[in-house]
């Protein structure tokens, strides 16, 4: 498997840590950030295959982050799997134009699947 890239937004040191060690294993390269502010900077310098992104995120949310990836023309293409706690998930996701999303707590094989099969549709 050629090194496939996983950007995780999230600001839970705990969860960070996990997700890292799992998709490391799994031959992924992971970059993390605890702030979404950014999110085009950081997508632009990694340029990542796959993107985590949760709703509770510090200086502007996943909603508003996403969509501010997903309005830009070079990056829209990219998968954002939503991932939050929130009852509200479904439409939380569809407001944020996510493709795809995972409740918290999530199991790390949903995770891994999901992750995994939007990168066999870029492959």
């Amino acid at each position: 498997m050629s090194n496939k890239k996983i950007l995780i937004f999230d600001d839970d040191k705990t969860i960070l840590e996990v997700i890292t060690i799992i998709f490391e294993e799994n031959g992924y390269q992971v970059e993390i950030s605890e702030t979404s502010h950014d999110i085009i900077e950081k997508v632009s310098s990694f340029k990542p295959d796959v993107i985590l992104m949760d709703n509770w995120i510090p200086r502007i949310g996943g909603v508003e982050a996403t969509q501010l990836l997903k309005n830009h023309e070079e990056f829209k293409s990219i998968p954002v799997i939503y991932v939050t706690a929130n009852n509200d998930i479904v439409a939380l996701a569809k407001e944020a134009q996510a493709d795809d999303y995972v409740a918290k707590p999530f199991n790390l094989e949903d995770l891994e699947d999901k992750v995994a099969k939007y990168l066999q549709e870029k492959a």
